[in-house]
């Protein structure tokens, strides 16, 4: 149950954007710039799995298996794959090294900005991330704290069946971040 009383039973995020849609819009605006838009050479799936890994840093259980799923519904892998990367991504062959290079700024990111090296960036950049790739990273990264502290921070409902939400990527997918249903 919510902190405060959101007159649905909708999980997570979604309850909260129901509450109060005047701030849903930006926030739903910002997740579908940085996680759907098509004019990004990083794909939807890597795009989520940052999100998926920011949230999993930050024990957000709802954001980490929404996000986890809609990236292993884009990445054509199941949640067991996710969670693995989650766990060591560094271990993850079946990431590039660009990618590793990427999740390992979104950690920093996650842990504070002024965490990120500019080692880290020098890493992503020999491994062929642009400026752009890097400057979404960390825009992610940081979005997807406050996605989860928002969350998290008003106690919302996170079905706690996992299969919850694989089975809603699909739609989710389709639909993008712009549709609330």
């Amino acid at each position: 149950m919510a902190h405060i009383a959101l007159g649905n039973e909708l999980p997570g995020i979604r309850g909260l954007m129901e509450y109060r849609p005047e701030t849903a819009a930006p926030l739903n605006a910002l997740a579908e710039i940085l996680l759907r838009d098509d004019n990004n050479s990083l794909s939807r799936g890597e795009r989520e799995l940052i999100g998926t890994y920011v949230s999993y840093l930050n024990d957000c259980f709802f954001c980490q298996n929404v996000h986890g799923a809609l990236a292993g519904h884009y990445l054509g892998c199941d949640i067991n794959q996710i969670d693995a990367i989650k766990a060591d991504f560094m271990g993850a062959g079946e990431l590039s090294d660009k990618m590793k290079a990427l999740l390992t700024i979104a950690g920093s990111v996650q842990q504070g900005g002024k965490a990120v090296t500019s080692s880290q960036i020098s890493d992503a950049r020999s491994f062929g991330a642009t400026d752009t790739e890097i400057h979404d990273t960390v825009l992610i990264a940081a979005s997807f704290c406050m996605f989860n502290r928002y969350v998290d921070g008003l106690g919302t409902l996170a079905p706690s069946d996992r299969q919850f939400y694989v089975n809603r990527a699909p739609q989710r997918a389709e639909d993008g971040y712009l549709i609330l249903r």
